[in-house]
Protein backbone atom coordinates (compact mmCIF):
# COMPACT_ATOMS: atom_id res chain seq x y z
CA UNK A 1 0.00 0.00 0.00
CA UNK A 2 1.34 3.56 -1.08
CA UNK A 3 0.80 5.75 1.65
CA UNK A 4 1.75 9.51 1.60
CA UNK A 5 3.16 10.05 4.34
CA UNK A 6 3.24 13.97 4.11
CA UNK A 7 -1.10 13.95 3.95
CA UNK A 8 -2.95 13.64 6.85
CA UNK A 9 -4.25 9.76 6.21
CA UNK A 10 -7.86 8.49 7.21
CA UNK A 11 -8.04 5.45 8.75
CA UNK A 12 -12.09 5.52 9.62
CA UNK A 13 -14.54 7.90 8.98
CA UNK A 14 -13.58 11.49 10.36
CA UNK A 15 -10.67 10.24 12.03
CA UNK A 16 -7.02 10.65 10.33
CA UNK A 17 -3.74 10.08 11.17
CA UNK A 18 -2.09 13.24 11.56
CA UNK A 19 1.49 12.40 12.73
CA UNK A 20 5.27 12.52 10.98
CA UNK A 21 7.31 9.89 9.69
CA UNK A 22 10.54 10.01 10.94
CA UNK A 23 13.10 8.09 8.59
CA UNK A 24 15.06 5.39 10.00
CA UNK A 25 13.63 6.01 13.70
CA UNK A 26 12.17 2.72 14.84
CA UNK A 27 10.13 4.69 17.39
CA UNK A 28 7.18 6.39 15.32
CA UNK A 29 4.89 9.20 16.98
CA UNK A 30 1.24 9.13 16.07
CA UNK A 31 -1.07 11.84 16.70
CA UNK A 32 -4.72 11.30 15.71
CA UNK A 33 -7.89 14.19 14.99
CA UNK A 34 -10.75 13.35 14.99
CA UNK A 35 -12.71 15.57 13.13
CA UNK A 36 -15.97 16.79 15.17
CA UNK A 37 -16.96 20.14 13.27
CA UNK A 38 -16.12 22.93 16.20
CA UNK A 39 -15.72 20.46 18.43
CA UNK A 40 -12.88 18.12 17.09
CA UNK A 41 -10.64 15.48 19.12
CA UNK A 42 -6.90 16.07 19.01
CA UNK A 43 -5.41 12.38 20.33
CA UNK A 44 -1.59 12.55 21.85
CA UNK A 45 -0.22 15.45 20.15
CA UNK A 46 2.93 14.64 20.53
CA UNK A 47 6.31 16.43 20.90
CA UNK A 48 7.82 19.59 19.69
CA UNK A 49 9.63 17.16 17.12
CA UNK A 50 6.63 16.17 15.03
CA UNK A 51 4.83 19.48 16.13
CA UNK A 52 4.91 21.81 12.67
CA UNK A 53 4.31 18.12 10.67
CA UNK A 54 1.23 18.02 12.96
CA UNK A 55 -0.52 21.58 12.48
CA UNK A 56 0.40 21.47 9.04
CA UNK A 57 -1.59 18.39 7.93
CA UNK A 58 -4.39 19.18 10.88
CA UNK A 59 -4.72 22.59 8.91
CA UNK A 60 -5.39 20.89 5.52
CA UNK A 61 -8.10 18.51 7.75
CA UNK A 62 -9.78 21.48 9.14
CA UNK A 63 -8.51 24.02 11.33
CA UNK A 64 -6.57 24.79 14.49
CA UNK A 65 -9.01 26.80 16.61
CA UNK A 66 -11.84 24.24 15.40
CA UNK A 67 -10.13 21.67 18.34
CA UNK A 68 -11.78 21.80 21.74
CA UNK A 69 -10.57 18.87 23.54
CA UNK A 70 -6.95 16.83 23.45
CA UNK A 71 -6.70 13.54 24.64
CA UNK A 72 -3.09 12.59 26.76
CA UNK A 73 -3.34 9.03 27.75
CA UNK A 74 -0.08 9.54 29.75
CA UNK A 75 2.05 12.11 30.76
CA UNK A 76 4.91 11.10 28.19
CA UNK A 77 6.91 13.96 26.88
CA UNK A 78 6.84 12.13 23.50
CA UNK A 79 3.03 12.15 24.06
CA UNK A 80 2.38 15.60 25.64
CA UNK A 81 5.63 17.95 25.07
CA UNK A 82 3.58 19.99 22.28
CA UNK A 83 0.78 21.19 24.64
CA UNK A 84 1.19 24.56 25.65
CA UNK A 85 1.99 25.48 21.89
CA UNK A 86 -0.94 23.61 20.74
CA UNK A 87 -2.88 26.11 23.11
CA UNK A 88 -1.41 29.32 21.82
CA UNK A 89 -2.57 28.31 18.22
CA UNK A 90 -5.68 26.67 19.21
CA UNK A 91 -6.43 30.08 21.67
CA UNK A 92 -9.89 29.14 22.95
CA UNK A 93 -11.10 29.58 26.00
CA UNK A 94 -13.16 26.90 26.29
CA UNK A 95 -9.96 23.71 25.42
CA UNK A 96 -9.99 20.96 27.86
CA UNK A 97 -6.86 18.35 28.54
CA UNK A 98 -9.03 14.98 28.29
CA UNK A 99 -6.79 12.93 30.81
CA UNK A 100 -6.69 10.98 34.16
CA UNK A 101 -6.84 12.88 37.56
CA UNK A 102 -3.83 10.54 38.62
CA UNK A 103 -1.98 12.35 35.65
CA UNK A 104 -2.78 15.88 36.02
CA UNK A 105 0.04 16.34 38.82
CA UNK A 106 2.37 15.29 36.30
CA UNK A 107 1.30 17.03 33.20
CA UNK A 108 0.58 20.32 34.51
CA UNK A 109 4.41 20.89 34.75
CA UNK A 110 4.40 21.40 30.86
CA UNK A 111 3.31 24.57 31.78
CA UNK A 112 -0.49 23.70 30.43
CA UNK A 113 -3.03 26.58 30.88
CA UNK A 114 -5.87 25.06 29.51
CA UNK A 115 -8.88 23.36 32.13
CA UNK A 116 -8.92 19.65 32.91
CA UNK A 117 -11.20 16.92 32.24
CA UNK A 118 -10.88 14.37 34.20
CA UNK A 119 -12.13 11.09 32.80
CA UNK A 120 -12.66 9.62 36.15
CA UNK A 121 -14.82 12.76 37.62
CA UNK A 122 -17.04 12.16 34.13
CA UNK A 123 -17.97 8.79 34.20
CA UNK A 124 -15.36 7.58 32.02
CA UNK A 125 -16.32 9.03 28.62
CA UNK A 126 -17.34 11.89 26.59
CA UNK A 127 -20.38 13.01 24.75
CA UNK A 128 -19.67 16.00 21.78
CA UNK A 129 -22.28 16.80 19.18
CA UNK A 130 -22.80 13.24 17.81
CA UNK A 131 -19.89 11.67 18.53
CA UNK A 132 -19.52 9.59 21.90
CA UNK A 133 -16.64 8.66 23.16
CA UNK A 134 -15.61 5.77 26.29
CA UNK A 135 -12.29 6.04 27.96
CA UNK A 136 -11.09 2.77 29.73
CA UNK A 137 -8.40 2.76 32.44
CA UNK A 138 -5.50 0.54 32.09
CA UNK A 139 -3.61 1.12 35.40
CA UNK A 140 -0.02 1.02 35.05
CA UNK A 141 0.42 0.33 31.75
CA UNK A 142 2.79 1.97 32.26
CA UNK A 143 1.73 4.47 33.79
CA UNK A 144 -0.86 4.99 37.34
CA UNK A 145 -3.39 7.05 35.81
CA UNK A 146 -2.96 5.26 31.73
CA UNK A 147 -6.05 4.69 29.86
CA UNK A 148 -7.08 4.32 26.16
CA UNK A 149 -10.23 5.66 23.97
CA UNK A 150 -12.93 4.13 22.53
CA UNK A 151 -14.71 5.41 19.64
CA UNK A 152 -18.16 3.07 19.09
CA UNK A 153 -19.51 4.31 16.22
CA UNK A 154 -16.50 3.52 13.76
CA UNK A 155 -15.25 0.86 16.50
CA UNK A 156 -11.66 2.12 16.55
CA UNK A 157 -9.26 1.71 19.84
CA UNK A 158 -6.87 4.65 20.50
CA UNK A 159 -4.63 2.26 22.76
CA UNK A 160 -1.79 4.84 23.75
CA UNK A 161 1.43 2.57 24.63
CA UNK A 162 -0.46 -1.03 24.42
CA UNK A 163 -0.09 -1.95 21.24
CA UNK A 164 3.01 -0.05 20.22
CA UNK A 165 5.79 -1.56 18.44
CA UNK A 166 9.61 -0.69 17.58
CA UNK A 167 10.18 -1.06 14.06
CA UNK A 168 13.31 -0.75 11.91
CA UNK A 169 11.31 -0.96 8.56
CA UNK A 170 8.24 0.86 9.90
CA UNK A 171 4.95 0.22 8.07
CA UNK A 172 1.70 2.48 8.82
CA UNK A 173 -0.70 -0.78 9.06
CA UNK A 174 0.91 -4.26 10.72
CA UNK A 175 2.03 -7.59 9.25
CA UNK A 176 1.60 -10.47 10.18
CA UNK A 177 5.30 -10.45 11.81
CA UNK A 178 3.91 -7.53 14.15
CA UNK A 179 3.90 -9.04 17.40
CA UNK A 180 7.69 -9.75 17.18
CA UNK A 181 8.09 -6.06 16.77
CA UNK A 182 5.81 -5.43 19.38
CA UNK A 183 7.63 -8.00 21.71
CA UNK A 184 10.47 -6.28 22.62
CA UNK A 185 8.54 -2.31 23.39
CA UNK A 186 5.71 -4.40 25.61
CA UNK A 187 8.24 -6.60 27.67
CA UNK A 188 10.86 -3.36 28.94
CA UNK A 189 7.50 -1.08 29.35
CA UNK A 190 4.72 -3.07 31.29
CA UNK A 191 5.34 -3.73 34.55
CA UNK A 192 4.35 -7.24 34.79
CA UNK A 193 2.41 -9.88 32.90
CA UNK A 194 -0.54 -9.55 35.68
CA UNK A 195 -0.93 -5.63 34.78
CA UNK A 196 -0.69 -6.59 31.36
CA UNK A 197 -3.06 -9.59 31.24
CA UNK A 198 -5.72 -7.31 33.29
CA UNK A 199 -5.93 -4.37 30.65
CA UNK A 200 -5.53 -6.82 28.06
CA UNK A 201 -9.11 -8.75 29.55
CA UNK A 202 -10.65 -5.61 29.25
CA UNK A 203 -9.79 -4.67 25.51
CA UNK A 204 -11.05 -7.64 24.17
CA UNK A 205 -14.36 -7.09 25.42
CA UNK A 206 -14.42 -4.72 23.21
CA UNK A 207 -16.27 -5.20 19.22
CA UNK A 208 -12.67 -3.17 17.44
CA UNK A 209 -12.05 -2.88 13.89
CA UNK A 210 -9.12 -1.08 13.84
CA UNK A 211 -6.62 -0.30 16.95
CA UNK A 212 -4.34 2.88 16.69
CA UNK A 213 -1.41 3.07 18.94
CA UNK A 214 1.16 5.75 19.77
CA UNK A 215 3.70 4.27 18.44
CA UNK A 216 4.34 1.19 16.04
CA UNK A 217 1.77 0.35 13.15
CA UNK A 218 -1.65 0.33 12.75
CA UNK A 219 -3.94 -3.03 13.81
CA UNK A 220 -6.60 -3.84 11.68
CA UNK A 221 -9.60 -6.12 12.67
CA UNK A 222 -8.37 -9.26 11.21
CA UNK A 223 -5.26 -9.50 13.57
CA UNK A 224 -6.69 -8.54 16.74
CA UNK A 225 -7.76 -11.56 17.73
CA UNK A 226 -4.54 -13.29 17.69
CA UNK A 227 -3.06 -10.12 18.68
CA UNK A 228 -4.13 -9.96 21.74
CA UNK A 229 -3.49 -13.81 22.45
CA UNK A 230 0.25 -13.37 21.65
CA UNK A 231 0.66 -10.80 24.18
CA UNK A 232 -0.87 -12.41 26.98
CA UNK A 233 1.33 -15.02 26.66
CA UNK A 234 4.13 -12.53 26.91
CA UNK A 235 7.06 -12.22 30.00
CA UNK A 236 7.28 -8.42 30.38
CA UNK A 237 8.34 -5.73 33.21
CA UNK A 238 9.84 -7.38 36.40
CA UNK A 239 9.00 -10.83 35.27
CA UNK A 240 11.91 -10.85 32.18
CA UNK A 241 14.09 -10.67 35.13
CA UNK A 242 16.01 -14.31 36.37
CA UNK A 243 16.17 -13.33 39.34
CA UNK A 244 12.41 -12.22 40.24
CA UNK A 245 11.41 -15.15 38.50
CA UNK A 246 12.84 -17.88 40.08
CA UNK A 247 12.23 -16.21 43.14
CA UNK A 248 8.65 -16.01 42.42
CA UNK A 249 8.70 -19.57 41.75
CA UNK A 250 10.09 -20.48 44.90
CA UNK A 251 7.77 -18.86 46.91
CA UNK A 252 4.91 -20.31 44.82
CA UNK A 253 6.01 -23.79 45.21
CA UNK A 254 6.39 -22.88 49.24
CA UNK A 255 2.76 -21.39 49.70
CA UNK A 256 1.40 -24.60 47.94
CA UNK A 257 3.28 -27.11 50.52
CA UNK A 258 1.49 -24.37 52.84
CA UNK A 259 -1.71 -24.63 51.40
CA UNK A 260 -1.45 -28.68 51.50
CA UNK A 261 -0.41 -28.95 55.10
CA UNK A 262 -3.85 -26.00 55.69
CA UNK A 263 -6.21 -28.16 54.27
CA UNK A 264 -4.69 -31.26 56.29
CA UNK A 265 -5.00 -29.06 59.32
CA UNK A 266 -8.72 -27.81 58.56
CA UNK A 267 -9.66 -31.31 57.98
CA UNK A 268 -8.43 -32.19 61.18
CA UNK A 269 -10.07 -29.53 62.74
CA UNK A 270 -13.49 -30.40 61.21
CA UNK A 271 -12.98 -33.60 63.18
CA UNK A 272 -12.50 -31.81 66.11
CA UNK A 273 -15.73 -29.60 65.66
CA UNK A 274 -18.01 -32.09 64.82
CA UNK A 275 -17.12 -34.18 68.11
CA UNK A 276 -17.46 -30.44 69.89
CA UNK A 277 -20.36 -30.18 68.46
CA UNK A 278 -21.74 -33.73 69.23
CA UNK A 279 -20.41 -33.29 73.18
CA UNK A 280 -22.37 -29.89 73.28
CA UNK A 281 -25.30 -31.90 71.92
CA UNK A 282 -25.27 -34.86 74.40
CA UNK A 283 -24.88 -32.44 77.67
CA UNK A 284 -27.68 -30.46 76.30
CA UNK A 285 -30.04 -33.92 75.97
CA UNK A 286 -29.03 -34.28 79.40
CA UNK A 287 -30.76 -31.49 80.12
CA UNK A 288 -33.47 -31.84 78.24
CA UNK A 289 -34.43 -35.42 79.43
CA UNK A 290 -34.92 -33.57 83.13
CA UNK A 291 -37.55 -31.45 81.43
CA UNK A 292 -39.05 -34.35 79.87
CA UNK A 293 -39.22 -36.12 83.16
CA UNK A 294 -40.60 -33.15 84.60
CA UNK A 295 -43.19 -32.62 82.04
CA UNK A 296 -44.35 -35.72 82.42
CA UNK A 297 -44.21 -36.40 86.46
CA UNK A 298 -47.69 -34.30 87.04
CA UNK A 299 -49.67 -35.92 83.97
CA UNK A 300 -48.54 -39.66 84.67
CA UNK A 301 -49.70 -38.88 88.20
CA UNK A 302 -53.04 -37.85 87.52
CA UNK A 303 -53.63 -41.17 84.98
CA UNK A 304 -52.12 -42.62 87.74
CA UNK A 305 -54.91 -41.37 90.28
CA UNK A 306 -57.73 -41.41 87.77
CA UNK A 307 -56.83 -45.40 87.15
CA UNK A 308 -56.96 -45.83 91.02
CA UNK A 309 -60.89 -44.00 91.03
CA UNK A 310 -61.90 -46.27 88.12
CA UNK A 311 -60.76 -49.13 89.28
CA UNK A 312 -61.94 -48.86 92.81
CA UNK A 313 -65.28 -47.33 91.78
CA UNK A 314 -65.58 -50.77 89.10
CA UNK A 315 -64.92 -52.89 92.11
CA UNK A 316 -67.33 -51.49 93.78
CA UNK A 317 -69.64 -51.54 91.31
CA UNK A 318 -70.40 -47.40 91.55
CA UNK A 319 -68.96 -46.30 88.34
CA UNK A 320 -71.82 -45.34 85.68
CA UNK A 321 -71.14 -44.74 81.94
CA UNK A 322 -70.96 -40.43 82.58
CA UNK A 323 -68.23 -40.82 84.96
CA UNK A 324 -66.31 -43.43 82.79
CA UNK A 325 -66.81 -40.71 79.59
CA UNK A 326 -65.29 -38.29 81.88
CA UNK A 327 -62.95 -40.10 82.83
CA UNK A 328 -61.56 -41.50 80.29
CA UNK A 329 -61.45 -37.80 78.07
CA UNK A 330 -59.07 -36.92 81.02
CA UNK A 331 -57.04 -39.25 80.61
CA UNK A 332 -56.94 -38.96 76.64
CA UNK A 333 -55.95 -35.83 77.14
CA UNK A 334 -52.71 -36.15 79.19
CA UNK A 335 -51.78 -38.65 76.92
CA UNK A 336 -51.82 -35.72 73.75
CA UNK A 337 -50.36 -33.50 76.13
CA UNK A 338 -47.17 -35.94 76.70
CA UNK A 339 -47.15 -37.05 72.89
CA UNK A 340 -46.92 -33.34 72.44
CA UNK A 341 -44.02 -33.00 74.23
CA UNK A 342 -42.36 -35.69 72.98
CA UNK A 343 -42.82 -34.24 69.17
CA UNK A 344 -41.10 -30.86 70.47
CA UNK A 345 -38.07 -32.60 71.63
CA UNK A 346 -38.34 -34.86 68.81
CA UNK A 347 -37.93 -31.86 66.38
CA UNK A 348 -35.50 -30.03 68.43
CA UNK A 349 -33.18 -33.03 68.09
CA UNK A 350 -34.35 -33.35 64.06
CA UNK A 351 -30.83 -32.97 62.12
CA UNK A 352 -32.51 -31.11 60.06
CA UNK A 353 -29.61 -28.68 58.14
CA UNK A 354 -32.00 -27.09 55.31
CA UNK A 355 -32.07 -23.07 55.18
CA UNK A 356 -35.24 -21.86 55.77
CA UNK A 357 -36.64 -18.49 56.35
CA UNK A 358 -38.52 -18.14 59.53
CA UNK A 359 -40.04 -15.83 62.23
CA UNK A 360 -38.12 -15.25 65.22
CA UNK A 361 -40.69 -14.62 67.64
CA UNK A 362 -41.92 -18.49 66.87
CA UNK A 363 -38.47 -19.72 67.65
CA UNK A 364 -38.33 -18.08 70.81
CA UNK A 365 -41.95 -19.43 71.83
CA UNK A 366 -41.19 -23.13 70.92
CA UNK A 367 -37.61 -22.92 73.02
CA UNK A 368 -39.42 -21.46 76.00
CA UNK A 369 -41.92 -24.58 75.75
CA UNK A 370 -38.78 -26.69 75.99
CA UNK A 371 -37.33 -25.20 78.76
CA UNK A 372 -40.12 -23.49 80.80
CA UNK A 373 -40.54 -26.60 83.36
CA UNK A 374 -36.47 -26.37 84.27
CA UNK A 375 -37.13 -22.22 84.36
CA UNK A 376 -40.11 -22.32 86.31
CA UNK A 377 -38.77 -25.11 88.54
CA UNK A 378 -36.43 -23.04 89.54
CA UNK A 379 -38.52 -19.93 90.10
CA UNK A 380 -37.38 -18.11 87.70
CA UNK A 381 -39.25 -15.56 85.93
CA UNK A 382 -39.46 -15.42 81.88
CA UNK A 383 -40.47 -12.26 80.55
CA UNK A 384 -41.07 -12.21 76.54
CA UNK A 385 -44.41 -10.34 75.01
CA UNK A 386 -43.26 -10.19 71.30
CA UNK A 387 -45.51 -9.92 68.36
CA UNK A 388 -43.21 -8.47 66.04
CA UNK A 389 -43.19 -10.66 62.93
CA UNK A 390 -39.16 -10.39 62.43
CA UNK A 391 -37.88 -12.91 59.74
CA UNK A 392 -34.08 -14.04 59.37
CA UNK A 393 -32.62 -17.15 57.22
CA UNK A 394 -30.78 -19.98 58.89
CA UNK A 395 -30.95 -23.16 60.28
CA UNK A 396 -33.71 -23.09 62.61
CA UNK A 397 -33.42 -26.28 65.06
CA UNK A 398 -29.48 -24.62 65.51
CA UNK A 399 -30.54 -21.57 66.44
CA UNK A 400 -32.98 -22.72 68.61
CA UNK A 401 -30.09 -24.62 70.29
CA UNK A 402 -28.06 -21.18 70.67
CA UNK A 403 -31.11 -19.63 72.07
CA UNK A 404 -31.81 -23.40 74.93
CA UNK A 405 -28.27 -22.63 75.53
CA UNK A 406 -28.28 -19.26 76.55
CA UNK A 407 -31.74 -19.76 78.69
CA UNK A 408 -29.82 -22.73 80.70
CA UNK A 409 -26.56 -20.86 81.23
CA UNK A 410 -28.45 -17.62 82.49
CA UNK A 411 -30.67 -20.55 84.67
CA UNK A 412 -27.62 -22.34 86.02
CA UNK A 413 -26.19 -18.81 87.12
CA UNK A 414 -29.08 -17.69 89.07
CA UNK A 415 -29.44 -20.42 90.41
CA UNK A 416 -25.53 -20.59 91.50
CA UNK A 417 -25.70 -17.24 93.18
CA UNK A 418 -28.94 -17.54 94.96
CA UNK A 419 -30.32 -14.48 93.11
CA UNK A 420 -34.17 -13.85 94.40
CA UNK A 421 -36.61 -12.83 91.80
CA UNK A 422 -34.25 -14.05 89.56
CA UNK A 423 -35.55 -13.19 85.75
CA UNK A 424 -34.59 -13.86 82.27
CA UNK A 425 -35.77 -11.15 79.53
CA UNK A 426 -36.14 -11.60 76.02
CA UNK A 427 -36.43 -8.58 73.68
CA UNK A 428 -36.46 -8.33 70.02
CA UNK A 429 -35.96 -5.38 67.66
CA UNK A 430 -34.89 -4.00 64.15
CA UNK A 431 -32.07 -1.31 63.46
CA UNK A 432 -31.82 -0.63 59.69
CA UNK A 433 -31.65 -4.07 57.88
CA UNK A 434 -30.56 -5.98 61.63
CA UNK A 435 -32.64 -7.65 63.79
CA UNK A 436 -31.46 -7.87 67.13
CA UNK A 437 -32.06 -10.41 69.54
CA UNK A 438 -31.41 -9.33 73.74
CA UNK A 439 -31.43 -12.14 76.40
CA UNK A 440 -30.71 -10.27 79.86
CA UNK A 441 -30.56 -12.10 83.07
CA UNK A 442 -30.27 -10.46 87.01
CA UNK A 443 -27.82 -12.60 88.12
CA UNK A 444 -24.87 -9.41 88.67
CA UNK A 445 -23.09 -10.25 85.28
CA UNK A 446 -19.77 -11.55 84.35
CA UNK A 447 -16.69 -11.00 86.04
CA UNK A 448 -14.51 -8.21 83.81
CA UNK A 449 -11.66 -10.75 83.96
CA UNK A 450 -13.58 -14.13 82.51
CA UNK A 451 -16.09 -12.15 79.80
CA UNK A 452 -13.34 -12.24 77.05
CA UNK A 453 -12.86 -15.78 77.69
CA UNK A 454 -17.26 -16.60 77.91
CA UNK A 455 -17.42 -18.29 74.23
CA UNK A 456 -13.58 -20.03 74.46
CA UNK A 457 -14.38 -23.63 74.80
CA UNK A 458 -14.38 -25.78 77.67
CA UNK A 459 -14.58 -22.33 79.85
CA UNK A 460 -16.73 -22.69 82.61
CA UNK A 461 -17.27 -20.76 85.81
CA UNK A 462 -19.52 -23.24 86.91
CA UNK A 463 -19.10 -26.35 89.01
CA UNK A 464 -18.14 -29.27 86.57
CA UNK A 465 -20.93 -31.37 87.21
CA UNK A 466 -23.46 -28.28 85.89
CA UNK A 467 -21.23 -28.07 82.27
CA UNK A 468 -19.18 -28.63 79.62
CA UNK A 469 -18.04 -25.03 78.66
CA UNK A 470 -19.00 -25.68 75.10
CA UNK A 471 -22.78 -24.75 75.06
CA UNK A 472 -21.61 -20.64 74.13
CA UNK A 473 -18.65 -21.89 72.16
CA UNK A 474 -20.53 -24.01 70.22
CA UNK A 475 -23.52 -21.39 69.81
CA UNK A 476 -21.00 -18.35 68.51
CA UNK A 477 -19.79 -21.29 66.06
CA UNK A 478 -23.31 -21.74 64.75
CA UNK A 479 -24.13 -18.20 64.51
CA UNK A 480 -21.08 -16.87 63.54
CA UNK A 481 -20.15 -19.63 60.81
CA UNK A 482 -23.51 -21.62 59.66
CA UNK A 483 -25.59 -18.47 59.61
CA UNK A 484 -23.49 -15.23 59.17
CA UNK A 485 -24.52 -13.58 62.02
CA UNK A 486 -22.54 -12.64 65.24
CA UNK A 487 -23.13 -13.60 68.97
CA UNK A 488 -21.60 -11.22 71.60
CA UNK A 489 -22.10 -10.78 75.67
CA UNK A 490 -21.70 -7.43 77.64
CA UNK A 491 -22.91 -6.39 81.09
CA UNK A 492 -25.84 -3.97 82.16
CA UNK A 493 -26.45 -2.75 85.64
CA UNK A 494 -28.73 -5.59 86.32
CA UNK A 495 -26.73 -9.18 84.56
CA UNK A 496 -25.55 -10.49 81.80
CA UNK A 497 -26.72 -9.23 78.03
CA UNK A 498 -26.07 -11.90 75.22
CA UNK A 499 -26.94 -10.10 71.88
CA UNK A 500 -27.18 -12.50 68.62
CA UNK A 501 -27.66 -10.12 65.43
CA UNK A 502 -28.47 -10.90 61.99
CA UNK A 503 -29.62 -10.00 58.86
CA UNK A 504 -33.46 -9.33 58.18
CA UNK A 505 -34.83 -11.61 55.56
CA UNK A 506 -37.77 -11.21 53.40
CA UNK A 507 -41.21 -12.91 54.86
CA UNK A 508 -41.68 -14.54 51.23
CA UNK A 509 -40.24 -17.68 50.08
CA UNK A 510 -37.03 -16.58 48.35
CA UNK A 511 -33.65 -17.87 45.64
CA UNK A 512 -30.50 -17.78 47.28
CA UNK A 513 -27.46 -18.67 45.74
CA UNK A 514 -29.17 -20.83 43.55
CA UNK A 515 -30.99 -22.74 45.79
CA UNK A 516 -34.63 -22.57 46.78
CA UNK A 517 -34.95 -20.94 50.52
CA UNK A 518 -38.62 -21.32 52.18
CA UNK A 519 -40.17 -19.82 54.56
CA UNK A 520 -40.69 -22.16 57.41
CA UNK A 521 -43.53 -21.00 59.93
Amino acid sequence: MNLDFTQAIEIAKNIYWVGMYLKNDPFQCHPYLIENGNESILIDPGSMLEFESVIKKINTISSMSKIKYIILHHQDPDLAASVPEMEKLINREDLRIITHSRMVPLVKHYMIKSKYYEIDKHDYQLKSNHLHLTFITTPYCHSPGAFVTYEPSTKTLFSGDIFGGIEESWEFYADDDYFEKAKQFHAEYMPSRDIFNYTLSKIERLDINLIAPQHGSMIERKRVALLIEQMKALECGIYIEEGYRDSLLDTIEALREKDLALLASLSELKEKEKLLFQKAKMADMGEMLGNIAHQWRQPLAVQNTLISILKEKSQREILDSTELTQKLREMEENIQYMSRTIDDFMHFYHPNKEKVIFCLSKVIQQALKITSPMLHKSNIDIRFNSTDTFYVEGYKNEFMQVLISILTNAKDILLLREIENGYIEITLTKKNEEILLHVNDNAKGIQDQHIGQIFDPYFTTKHKSMGTGLGLYISKMIIEKNMNGSLSVSNTKEGASFCICMTSASEEPMHSHKEYIKRDD
